[in-house]
């Protein structure tokens, strides 16, 4: 064997000795690492600096952010990663006005929530107050308010529920401007008619109908106003056909003569 090829072993102690001294301290500055790491993630999420800052609310018309945020159960000292969106939303969704909702986290303290409600279609007025009646059929008693409303029209003398049901499934299926056209809609009942309503309009037009085919003959109230003389008001009768009766007859000329003698 030549003798450049030799190696003393007295050499390469030195050598292995750093070497293991070298893994040594690697492994020691992982191990402090993470130590530290997992203490400063123990104190930051048992501190305000993780919990929600933000809450931002969309889609909601009558019920407050305000109200949705305290459905949620979330508060500004709730965990921003201990928050459940979907345990969230059921929150939310207990409330009868609420058809659907979403919830989102948002990098890096912001929770999102959009919410859909119930289409209020009217109000049912008793004992002086006005109770929010839902397209879904669903009659809000706790949320009753004492001014009068204007986004639906105001149902006056319903007593028959059968009749508010009926009612209700026709009113859903107007357009939004016919329903928001309605000011009040009194149950009227005849002998003739036994589903009779009489709808007083916003523009100071009056409806004869009756609940059957409500909703057909309603849509058609927009053209049907538009072929009167908007200086005339009176009653529209929607019960069979459709004609229209004026408060004041205009008096006939022969009526404006005086008798001769």
């Amino acid at each position: 064997m030549e003798k450049g090829k030799v190696v003393v072993l007295e050499d390469r102690v030195p050598k292995l000795k750093e070497r293991r001294r070298q893994k040594a301290n690697r492994r020691l500055i992982a191990y402090l690492f993470f130590f530290f790491l997992s203490i400063l993630c123990v104190l930051y999420f048992q501190s305000p600096l993780s919990a929600v800052r933000h809450i931002e609310v969309s889609g909601n018309r009558h019920l407050s952010d305000e109200r949705i945020i305290s459905l949620s159960g979330v508060t500004k000292r709730t965990s921003f990663w201990k928050v459940k969106e979907q345990q969230v939303e059921a929150n939310i969704a207990r409330h009868p006005e609420v058809k659907e909702v979403t919830v989102k986290k948002r990098l890096p303290h912001t929770l999102v929530i959009h919410v859909r409600e119930w289409r209020r279609i009217a109000y049912v007025y008793d004992q002086q107050t006005f109770f929010p009646l839902l397209e879904n059929g669903r009659l809000l008693k706790k949320e009753g308010v004492k001014t009068a409303p204007t986004d639906a029209p105001v149902l006056v003398g319903w007593k028959n529920g059968d009749a508010i049901a009926e009612m209700t499934g026709q009113l859903a299926e107007l357009p939004a401007a016919v329903l928001g056209a309605m000011s009040e809609i009194h149950y009227k009942p005849t002998k003739e008619y036994e589903d009779r309503v009489i709808v007083y309009m916003n523009d100071g037009y009056e409806v004869s109908a009756t609940i059957r085919r409500f909703a057909d003959k309603l849509a058609h109230y927009p053209a049907i106003v538009a072929a009167l003389d908007r200086n005339v008001k009176g009653v529209i009768h929607l019960e069979v056909g459709s004609y229209f009766v004026p408060y004041d007859p205009p008096k006939k000329e022969d009526d404006d003569e005086a008798p001769s003698s």
